[in-house]
């Protein structure tokens, strides 16, 4: 068997030698000054058995490539970080967990260290496995900050793939100000000397805001949970991405109770055909606002999921008119949706489809700026007291269509389904037809008068 080129064959890089499988691969031309093993990798595998060369294989691989792309770039710590993962993984593909030698000596037995020795003299490795089971690879040493940029940029890559440009803005602002509130209360701390005393600092700094000795509660308790959940994730993603145990996080096992969650108020049927349906009462938004507030009040729909509907989502000509509320896999114009229950076919049925056929297409002035429509209907809605509480908000049309599905007594599932909550039990069949879902939502459909459109 001879090494191919790296793609899709599941064999790449491996031949055979007495029938032992060997790890043989050329380094690439723009390495071959930099790489001491030039022109060609050859490592066996120590191994008769295709799978477990494979899995021995990857990790070659992976820390070759790690190698490689430090090679390439001009950034001495970018270089040490990468030269770090690659020995995490030639020690992983000789059956080792990496550990840098001053933890190996402290940890690890002396039979242990002997078969470490052991296995370097059975596969004559070169000098690069033998830094790697010795631990001769320092860890590389970056502050907070830096930490977090390569969190943005490659280990959390693959969280933020599918977010939306507005999606993928709000997730990093959330982390960077936990970040900029820790630096803040700890300092811009090496990552490595980060303990739970400066974890405790940022949790001090919250617990003033939240629950202060004197004066008033600046905070509520989720501001405090965010930040400091949001730093438990970075440093076990930090931990874990340079193949360091990370079962003593600093931020493990802190959080507030919050005692002030607030339920927001629905409104009331009269409310919402007597002053919101009402014919003019919402004639100074423009038009695709207008229409969205009207689809939310018979969909119960979250306002970002209406606003960035597109045309192969909204169903007009089907039996039943209905949109799909489904994340957006388009590479260009990616989009997550909040929960894997949040993915639901709603049917249209009253004003929701009257003023859902006025947009096929959906809603461009508002598609990934959520955060604007709901300023605009939030303002609009109070300079108009459209609002007949100072706590209700948009959102409370939400609440009301949850309401009005219970008050009829609709099916507890069919409920949770209509609004995207998750089903506590396993998952039979699919959940009803929407022919079904649709005679059950017309129960509830409010009057309206299509001079209101």
């Amino acid at each position: 068997m001879r090494a191919t080129s790296q793609g899709k064959n599941p064999d790449r890089f491996l031949t055979t030698r007495r029938g032992i499988y060997m790890y043989v691969r050329r380094v690439p031309k723009l390495a071959v000054d930099l790489d001491p093993r030039a022109p060609a990798i050859r490592v066996s595998l120590g191994t008769r058995d295709l799978a477990m060369a494979r899995i021995k294989r990857d990790a070659y691989e992976e820390a070759d490539n790690e190698l490689w792309g430090a090679y390439l770039r001009d950034d001495d710590r970018s270089r040490a970080g990468a030269r770090y993962r690659a020995a995490v993984a030639r020690a992983r593909a000789l059956g080792f967990t990496y550990r840098p030698a001053a933890d190996l000596v402290a940890s690890e037995t002396g039979d242990q260290i002997m078969a470490r020795l052991d296995a370097l003299s059975a596969s004559a490795p070169k000098s690069m496995d033998a830094t790697a089971v010795m631990g001769l690879e320092d860890r590389p040493r970056a502050r907070l900050s830096e930490a977090f940029e390569l969190y943005l940029s490659e280990i959390a890559a693959s969280e933020i793939a599918g977010k939306s440009t507005t999606q993928r803005r709000n997730w990093t602002k959330v982390r960077r100000r936990a970040v900029a509130n820790f630096i803040s209360v700890a300092g811009d701390k090496y990552f490595d000397e980060i303990d739970r005393e400066d974890a405790l600092k940022l949790y001090r700094y919250w617990r003033e805001k939240i629950a202060p000795a004197e004066g008033p509660v600046q905070r509520s308790a989720s501001s405090g949970n965010k930040d400091i959940g949001c730093l438990r994730t970075i440093w076990r993603s930090y931990q874990r991405y340079q193949g360091i145990p990370a079962d003593q996080n600093p931020f493990d096992n802190l959080s507030f109770r919050d005692k002030t969650v607030v339920q927001r108020p629905p409104f009331s049927v009269e409310w919402l055909e007597g002053h919101i349906l009402a014919p003019g009462a919402l004639a100074g938004l423009n038009e695709e606002a207008r229409h969205i507030v009207q689809i939310l009040i018979e969909t119960g729909a979250r306002p970002s999921e209406i606003c960035n509907l597109v045309a192969d989502q909204i169903h007009l000509d089907h039996a039943v008119p209905h949109i799909a509320i489904a994340p957006r896999a388009d590479r260009e114009d990616p989009r997550e949706i909040k929960t894997t229950s949040s993915i639901r076919l709603v049917p249209l049925t009253g004003i929701a489809l009257a003023a859902m056929r006025l947009h096929p297409n959906g809603f461009p002035r508002y598609k990934n700026r959520e955060e604007t429509l709901s300023q605009t209907l939030n303002k609009y809605f109070r300079t108009n007291s459209l609002f007949p509480t100072p706590k209700h908000k948009i959102y409370s049309i939400r609440h009301a269509f949850e309401d009005r599905m219970k008050n009829a007594g609709l099916d507890t599932e069919l409920r949770m389904m209509i609004m995207g909550h998750a089903i506590d039990r396993p998952k039979y069949g699919s959940g009803g037809s929407l022919e079904w879902k649709r005679q059950e939502l017309e129960k509830i459909a409010l009057r309206f008068d299509h001079a209101c459109l």
